[in-house]
């Protein structure tokens, strides 16, 4: 009997972690590019930065975006983002302490910016709204945020206000 619990409350298990990672999946309405991120003026993971470090931080907005893009853009509408420049908040200060090249140091001289420009079209191709966007938050530092811990907050915030303004539809 214990046997058939175990293998029922695995198998509901395995069932429920397959509905949860399907709605994790990227929709495919989403394309993304970083044109010329080796030009960016900051996506440094340190001081002496790592392209698998660059990468990383590149593939984590990518993820946001797409996730953030379920919530804003309608399912019959393609959206499509061309990163030109991100500047992420903060500054790696070389003059700090010893070992303490390696810190991202934010404070509100250094605000997060994304040059961006973006296209919202149809299922029929005619487009909706595209344009060129520069955001910026000078008062980022201001601003709650639920997760503090999150090392791309300031730019998902701006991620975040951006899509609420252009990729959500408008009120009829």
């Amino acid at each position: 009997m214990k046997t058939k619990l175990l293998l029922l409350a695995a198998l509901v298990g395995f069932g429920a972690s397959g509905v949860l990672h399907a709605s994790d999946e990227a929709p495919s309405n989403v394309s993304i590019t970083f044109e010329n991120s080796e030009n960016y003026s900051d996506i440094r993971d340190g001081f002496t930065s790592t392209k698998k470090g660059e990468e990383a931080n590149l593939k984590a907005i990518e993820h946001y975006v797409k996730k953030q893009a379920k919530k804003y853009l309608p399912e019959d509408q393609k959206l499509e983002i061309t990163f030109t420049n991100i500047d992420l908040a903060g500054e790696f200060e070389p003059w700090g302490k010893a070992g303490m090249d390696d810190v991202r140091i934010v404070k509100g001289i250094y605000p997060p910016r994304i040059d961006l420009n973006f296209k919202v079209t149809e299922a029929s191709g005619s487009i909706v709204k595209e344009g060129t966007r520069e955001l910026r938050d000078l008062n980022f530092m201001m601003n709650l945020r639920i997760n503090n811990d999150d090392r791309l907050r300031y730019e998902k915030t701006l991620i975040d206000d951006w899509m609420r303004k252009d990729v959500r539809p408008e009120k009829s």
